[in-house]
């Protein structure tokens, strides 16, 4: 699992407001209700987390959200590069 960071949280009582205006919740705690992941699928990439993806990155092998933040930035400075092997 991930390790999550309870700091901060998307307070529900405004989740359906921010749904409605196009964020995306993509992931939650479900044992309290607390929102882990959110997207704008109006943005060319956006993600918020708040679990701690660099704890289970290593050099050779990044988190999946990294290597989709990296792939994402290149492929939007134009930059063609094939996939490495997971």
């Amino acid at each position: 699992g991930e390790r999550h960071r309870h700091r901060y949280e998307l307070n529900n009582a405004y989740r359906a407001t921010l749904e409605a205006h196009g964020m995306r919740v993509t992931g939650i705690y479900p044992e309290q209700d607390l929102v882990e992941v959110v997207e704008l699928p109006s943005h060319p990439w956006f993600v918020g987390t708040q679990f701690h993806g660099e704890y289970r990155s290593r050099p050779n092998r990044p988190h999946p959200l990294y290597r989709a933040f990296i792939g994402a930035a290149l492929r939007h400075a134009g930059v063609t590069v094939s996939q490495p092997p997971l």
